[in-house]
């Protein structure tokens, strides 16, 4: 009789255990958090990322889910905005209750969130940076999708320096974003035995580049590389153009390719900008030409690169998903991203390991052409 009990006692447990699902996951869906800029003058990087992200998420939907469970976006706007980051943060966790977190946008952002979501064991897939203080030291609960900065800033500079250029000035945000990009500029130079003829900074969230222009300018660089957020690199071109300049620009991934591209109208013409995710409106991958079927079903016309990395990074996400299995816990999931060793996504190779999550290091380099369309 006490055998039976005991028996019983212990069947009862188990079952409670099985009905106990993850935070974030029940029968029919799986709760998943994003948390980036969706105002202020980096909104529109945030908003292109949800675009992607949703424009998979729905043809997957649509077929049934992953493993029978219906995928539902919850975002938080962070505006670009540290403070403002480990909030959002906190509130998809605890308010939201979100089983995962997806698509993050910013440096500054998130090395403030990322404690957060790390003191809560809760996985982030798809970084919208490339620093390397997100990066190093290795974070189990963090996997990235694109190439980091010190990626972009070396093959910028071999560009230039491959053409003869030489001096070569940055003006960058005066941030931990702005700051890791100019220190891949300074290590690229470096090994080519050079440095930068000047720097010149703009403060996070404001357009005030009068200062950095007049620190840069006078010394006559043949290249200018620009790290920071759309509307500030679109008014320091516009602005250095009417003094006079007559070099090159470079940018970084960040700056959102359409972005900078729209802010600039006529001005954009020949900037040069390093990307992390093969050219949208081409369709020389099965990847790309799936991103764009999947955004004509999704209702939405416009292509662009930062949409193009949301969809990638929902790919990658949901591909953990599945190998996660149909009893889905964070740990499952990080367990089912880490078996991604050399994953071909369609010509965008992922790369995974229990110590490695640094999944790409794909760059290539785009420039804006007339009418700001894009030359690959």
């Amino acid at each position: 009789m006490k055998t039976t009990r005991l028996f019983l006692l212990g069947t009862f447990a188990l079952m409670a255990c099985a009905a106990r699902a993850e935070t974030g996951v029940t029968d029919r869906e799986v709760l998943v958090g994003q948390f980036a800029a969706f105002s202020g003058p980096a909104g529109q990087l945030g908003e292109r990322m949800r675009v992607g992200i949703e424009a998979h998420f729905k043809s997957l939907n649509a077929q049934g889910g992953v493993n029978g469970r219906q995928l539902k976006l919850v975002t938080r706007d962070d505006g670009y905005e540290p403070e403002k980051s480990k909030a959002a943060v906190k509130a998809l966790i605890e308010e939201d209750k979100v089983f995962a977190l997806i698509g993050s946008v910013g440096t500054p952002t998130g090395l403030a969130a990322v404690p957060v979501l790390t003191a809560a064991n809760v996985p982030l897939v798809g970084m919208f940076t490339g620093a390397q203080g997100l990066r190093d030291p290795f974070n189990r609960n963090v996997f990235h999708v694109r190439a980091s900065y010190f990626d972009e800033a070396e093959r910028i500079v071999q560009h230039l320096t491959t053409l003869g250029v030489k001096k070569i000035a940055v003006f960058y945000q005066d941030d931990a974003y702005g700051k890791t990009v100019l220190d891949g500029v300074n290590r690229a130079l470096a090994r080519r035995q050079l440095k930068t003829v000047a720097t010149g900074t703009v403060e996070r969230n404001s357009s005030d580049v009068a200062k950095a222009l007049a620190a840069i300018l006078p010394a006559n660089p043949e290249a200018i590389v620009q790290v920071s957020a759309y509307k500030s690199c679109a008014a320091f071109i516009k602005q250095a153009r009417a003094k006079g300049f007559g070099g090159q620009f470079f940018n970084v991934s960040f700056v959102g390719s359409q972005a900078l591209a729209d802010e600039l109208g006529d001005a954009g013409t020949g900037v040069v900008i390093s990307q992390v995710v093969p050219f949208p409106y081409g369709a020389s991958s099965a990847v790309v030409r799936e991103y764009q079927q999947r955004m004509k079903e999704s209702g939405q016309k416009d292509l662009d690169f930062s949409s193009l990395e949301g969809f990638l990074t929902a790919k990658v996400f949901t591909e953990g998903l599945k190998r996660a299995g149909r009893n889905l816990t964070r740990e499952s999931l990080i367990a089912g991203l880490e078996s991604m060793h050399d994953v071909n996504l369609g010509g965008f190779m992922i790369n995974y390991g229990p110590t490695n999550h640094m999944g790409s290091n794909f760059t290539d380099l785009t420039i804006v052409g007339r009418g700001g369309k894009f030359v690959h």
